[in-house]
């Protein structure tokens, strides 16, 4: 069976009703989003960013996968499909993907301060300040804030090196480090990039699928199978 790896970002859960940065037109409230999500926010104003995350949270909540979530599981019959998502919902996983991979962590779960390897679920959809570790520290949400680095890179860099078919979908291959994944991807293998944007990247053997993720993976499915 191929290896199809697919690497998803925001525009991937945008048609389940959750907002990127961009549809927030950079601004959450009267904050620049880029404020509220980095070390210094929390440093400068922790009640703040755990509003914010928890604001995200009961969206998610509140949202289902859509039809795009669940062609990669239709997917499997005929692939060993990997997920590489930007994305920290848990949206492909809902929709029922077996492998997924989160670059940028999970919004649905928090970690201790003091010790990044305690991780634990979050009930329900608040997360406070009070909230503690084993270790006596606050709790904050497990998630990559700007201006930190990507551990998850170095997991996801020898899933890319196998892949037999690469799909990029709802992305802009702007952000940095995941971007460069799809260098990583083998010289030759076909690659299906399915944004409704002009989004071009120089590898060859790109096919371009210009729609949203829900009629774009259907489109797939019917090139594929």
């Amino acid at each position: 069976m191929k290896k199809m790896v697919v690497l998803s970002g925001a525009g991937m859960s945008a048609e389940s009703g959750l907002k990127t940065f961009r549809d927030m037109g950079g601004l959450w409230e009267q904050y620049d989003v880029t404020q509220v999500a980095s070390p210094i926010a929390w440093e400068n104003d922790m009640e703040l960013v755990l509003r914010f995350y928890n604001e995200r949270r009961k969206q998610l909540l509140e949202a289902h996968p859509n039809d795009g979530h669940k062609g990669f599981v239709t997917l499997e019959k005929y692939f060993d499909v990997h997920i590489i998502t930007q994305n920290v919902d848990d949206l492909h996983e809902r929709a029922g993907s077996s492998k997924v991979l989160h670059l940028h962590g999970e919004i649905r779960k928090s970690r201790s301060t003091v010790d990044p390897y305690l991780i634990f679920d979050i009930e329900g959809w608040e997360l406070s300040k009070g909230d503690l570790c084993e270790k006596g520290s606050q709790l904050r949400p497990h998630v990559v804030w700007f201006g930190e680095a990507v551990p998850a890179i170095e997991d996801a860099v020898p899933v890319i090196q196998d892949a037999d078919i690469l799909v990029v979908v709802g992305t802009s291959l702007n952000v940095y480090p995941a971007a460069g994944l799809i260098d990583y991807a083998p010289s030759g293998i076909p690659v299906y990039l399915i944004d409704p944007n002009e989004v071009y990247h120089s590898r060859p053997n790109i096919t371009y699928i210009k729609e949203k993720a829900v009629k774009g993976v259907t489109t797939l499915i019917n090139m594929l199978t």
